[in-house]
């Protein structure tokens, strides 16, 4: 009877506080995109636009006043040539005009004194006729130097090389010294303003994709959530070395200020029509007492756990898009979390079996 009332007292003690169970959990920005649930290629950042900037005349480049990274203004001066050999031509065709005009204005006078002689009948029609054609070829000859003389003036501004829009050249081709032709490229110039991701689409899958479908954009060198892009383009004609077709995505404007041209990227395809953000992997995702989708969210400080709702997009074999619902800075419990309830106390564990800090 004692041994049963000893038993009995202590069925009725109070259970002792259980450790945090141990979640393992990854932030939702590097929790995201996978390579095997998304297919992904390599890319670079481009400006929207490229220009190749280079002086309308030939000549020797004389002073070169920007370089690469510069970051310039429209109507900046970039470069100029020598002007020497311009400055004469347009002094020559500025002789040739004042020339033409003396020829003119002794036809005019000639013209003039035959038509006083035809009215008296002092000279014959064919005279008269022969001073009036000199008058018309004097005319044209003047046309055609002041036509000559205006092109070497602008040739002659062609000296110097301007900017044609703000910007930041992204490489240059020539040096003080070097003769140049004309057209010759003398700097590479990204215009400001819109940022892309030039990549490859290989010839087997090209069909798969088309302009304004969603993608994601990681940086190689930039830890942060994934950057949100739309395809503006794809060629319809494939590189015949590579037998890859050249694809642009265009990024969101509040990106813009996130990427520096060069930088090396990768790009996951999302999937047509789906917005792109934070990724999850599959196994974070489950359904609540209601049936929405939900994951589990870790606060490292209070050592806490709670379900949070999100809208999911697409899902893959491994990986699902959240499209609302989580920031980048929040720990998603990617093993586990059906074994959890909320404000369950939990120790947040990273894949290193080291806890993680709130920040």
């Amino acid at each position: 009877m004692l041994m049963v009332v000893v038993l009995a007292a202590c069925g009725n003690a109070e259970p002792t506080s259980r450790a945090p169970r141990p979640v393992l959990v990854a932030r939702a920005d590097t929790a995201g995109p996978s390579s095997e649930g998304l297919t992904a290629f390599a890319g670079e950042i481009r400006a929207r636009e490229e220009t190749a900037l280079s002086f309308r005349v030939g000549g020797k480049l004389a002073r070169r006043l920007v370089d690469a990274g510069d970051q310039v203004h429209k109507g900046d001066v970039l470069a100029e040539l020598d002007p020497g050999d311009l400055q004469l031509q347009a002094d020559a065709s500025q002789a040739q005009l004042a020339a033409a005009e003396a020829q003119l204005a002794r036809s005019r006078a000639d013209h003039a004194r035959f038509a006083a002689l035809s009215k008296d009948q002092l000279v014959s029609r064919s005279s008269l006729d022969q001073q009036t054609a000199a008058l018309r070829a004097a005319e044209g000859q003047v046309r055609a130097a002041r036509a000559q003389r205006d092109v070497a003036r602008n040739q002659s501004g062609y000296a110097s090389l301007l900017a044609s829009a703000d910007g930041v050249i992204a490489a240059r081709m020539a040096e003080a010294g070097q003769v140049l032709a004309p057209g010759q490229t003398v700097f590479s110039f990204a215009v400001e303003g819109g940022r892309e991701v030039a990549f490859a689409l290989p010839e087997s899958s090209v069909r798969g994709f088309q302009a304004g479908q969603m993608v994601l954009v990681e940086l190689w060198n930039t830890k942060g959530p994934p950057l949100s892009a739309r395809i503006r383009e794809i060629s319809p004609v494939a590189d015949p070395s590579t037998r890859t077709y050249a694809a642009r995505a265009s990024l969101a404007p509040e990106h813009i200020d996130a990427v520096a041209l060069g930088q090396s990227a990768r790009v996951y395809i999302v999937g047509a029509g789906q917005p792109a953000g934070l990724t999850v992997p599959l196994s974070a995702v489950q359904r609540d007492a209601e049936g929405l989708t939900m994951v589990w969210v870790a606060d490292p400080e209070s050592q806490r756990a709670r379900p949070v709702r999100v809208v999911a997009g697409s899902y893959s074999a491994n990986s699902v898009p959240i499209l609302s619902g989580l920031k980048p800075t929040d720990w998603i419990v990617v093993a586990g979390g059906h074994l959890l309830h909320a404000d369950q106390a939990v120790l947040p564990v990273d894949r290193s079996n080291r806890p993680v800090q709130s920040n």
